[in-house]
């Protein structure tokens, strides 16, 4: 069996062809504070009101998985706090999704970007203080000189906090970053109360992902409609994609959402006719076939596929045997959840069992039978998705790659017959450039 860990080469940054970037910089280097306020940042607040209408005209929905609309979350938080209760914002960093690279490359390069966008979510919910929570140890390091700029000029309407945790790909969920900044362990806790109900401290807590805080500074600067001016009408705005795979280095594109799959290989440099699938929102929303070549990437396109766009991570899969992708996914997940829930450690324990055996041409029809079953029946267990997400794995797999799962039954596998290839972090970017 031959043993192969997905290589990186560096980083590829930059925008689609005709995209005026928003959020990327094309520069090496982190952006300090008088190069951002030089370009605008930190504008006066002005009306807070009106800066939340706007937000809320915008549709800017989240983009760290889920796509809720960041107006909702905004609105419930300042709601609690105008009832007398002290209110709390956290930037959540902990970018724990292997595939994905966006939120650790705003931090290391744009953090005043993502601060500014910290403070103006403070601002809206009248916060008095905040968090920024990450992992990597460089985003901390040019988020903490950030914040040290912040303190030498004066510019402070909101006391912002660094706090870091190791990493871990339940570390990311919003429970877990509330656990570990109340000094517990970064994993997730039953539901509800959710955070903006209890969150820091038992306040209500405004718990938004670094890139979805980072499209802020823009709305307040240019509007809802200039906003709007790109993208689709419920996925508005550009995104980051994280693409990999595809025999290509990984890229950081930043992309309208409504823009053609296709026209995403064509900048990565991987030819259509390739393409088996992709692997979509990182390793949360499973795979897709060949019906990906038809879609645009936008939250309702990807879902009529019945997948989803997540955090916009695209892995594309050309050379690579599904069932061997999917195996190692389901892997991942068995050895990254949390082991608080009885459902999910044992029900990824069993999915990752019975796809490594088929992988391994030692499953037969009634495992493949269990596990469809299971990728069913433990849908929505435990604290967090993350048995949610190796359901998806499974259920995707065998509804998408019948002719594989088949062909791995018999043993007959022509991608696999050199050679299982095994990653422990499949399409996991390990550098960040």
């Amino acid at each position: 069996m031959q043993e192969t860990v997905e290589p990186v080469a560096g980083l590829t940054v930059a925008p689609a062809p005709g995209c005026v970037p928003r959020l990327l910089r094309m520069s090496d280097s982190a952006e300090d504070l008088a190069a951002y306020r030089e370009a605008g940042g930190y504008l006066p607040l002005g009306s807070v009101e009106a800066v939340l209408e706007e937000v809320r005209r915008s549709g800017l929905l989240g983009r760290g998985g889920a796509a809720f609309p960041i107006a909702i979350k905004l609105t419930g938080v300042r709601d609690a706090g105008r009832r007398g209760r002290e209110t709390v914002v956290v930037a959540n960093g902990e970018e724990g999704e292997p595939a994905s690279v966006k939120d650790k490359w705003l931090m290391r390069h744009r953090p005043h970007l993502v601060l500014d966008g910290v403070r103006l979510a403070a601002a809206i919910v009248d916060a008095r203080r905040a968090y920024v929570y990450v992992s990597d140890p460089e985003s901390a390091r040019c988020i903490d000189a950030a914040l040290s700029e912040l303190d030498a000029a004066g510019i402070g309407e909101v006391a912002i906090e660094l706090v870091t945790v190791d990493p871990a790909y339940v570390a990311g969920e919003e429970t877990a970053a509330i656990r570990a900044i109340n000094g517990g362990p970064a994993k997730p806790s039953d539901k509800p109360p959710r955070p903006f109900e209890q969150g820091v401290d038992g306040l209500p807590t405004m718990v938004g992902n670094v890139e979805t805080l980072a499209h802020l500074p823009f709305i307040q600067r240019h509007g809802a409609a200039a906003f709007r001016a790109v993208g689709t009408e419920h996925s508005p705005g550009t995104f980051l994609a994280t693409v990999t795979g595809g025999g290509r280095p990984p890229a950081l594109y930043e992309l309208p959402h409504g823009t053609r799959f296709t026209d995403v290989l064509a900048l990565h440099g991987v030819a259509s006719e390739s393409v088996r699938g992709a692997l979509m929102g990182g390793y949360f929303a499973g795979m897709l076939d060949r019906a990906v070549l038809t879609a645009t990437l936008d939250h309702e396109s990807i879902r009529a596929l019945g997948s989803g766009l997540g955090c916009g991570a695209i892995s594309v899969l050309t050379d690579e045997c599904p069932v061997a992708v999917a195996a190692a996914v389901l892997s991942y997940f068995d050895r990254e959840n949390a082991g608080q829930c009885g459902s999910c450690f044992n029900g990824t324990a069993a999915m990752a069992a019975a796809a490594t055996a088929l992988r391994d041409g030692q499953a037969n029809a009634a495992d493949i039978e269990r596990l469809r079953r299971w990728s069913v029946v433990l849908r929505g267990r435990g604290a967090c998705g993350t048995l949610d997400g190796a359901a998806n794995a499974a259920a995707t797999l065998l509804a998408r790659f019948g002719a594989e799962v088949s062909a791995h039954l018999d043993g007959r596998c022509p991608l696999c017959a050199c050679g299982v290839r095994v990653a422990e972090r499949p399409f996991g970017v390990e550098g960040v450039a």
